[in-house]
């Protein structure tokens, strides 16, 4: 079995982890486990494929956000949190909480149903 490689702490360069981190889906998966902790990769709500998800994963891992944890044949990701936060303090919750109002201000933006007409796509 192939070893998966993470950078260590002194290694990570704020470059790297910003650029893993400007894909929304990643985001996704960042946000997803804060809130969680650690969780296996299969259990993520994705709406991409899972080679893709596989990518995702990664860039994240080899970035230095993610430690990805072999447990039998699950593979299980958890945010490198102190670690970053040792390297580069507050980032990661910055990135967090930019991210949760972008997200807040899309939906307040989002056009209510007029009456008469269904919310969603047909």
């Amino acid at each position: 079995m192939r070893t998966l490689v993470h950078p260590e702490r002194d290694q990570l360069q704020l470059t790297t982890i910003l650029a893993a981190l400007s894909d929304p889906i990643r985001l996704r998966l960042i946000r997803e486990l804060a809130l969680a902790g650690e969780m296996p990769c299969g259990e993520f709500a994705s709406p991409v494929a899972k080679s893709t998800m596989s990518h995702h994963v990664r860039t994240l891992r080899e970035a230095g956000v993610l430690r990805v944890r072999l447990q039998g044949t699950q593979r299980r990701l958890s945010l490198r949190s102190e670690d970053l936060d040792a390297r580069f303090p507050g980032l990661l919750s910055a990135v967090l909480q930019a991210d949760a109002s972008v997200e807040d201000s899309a939906r307040s933006i989002e056009p209510e149903p007029r009456e008469g007409e269904e919310g969603g796509m047909a």
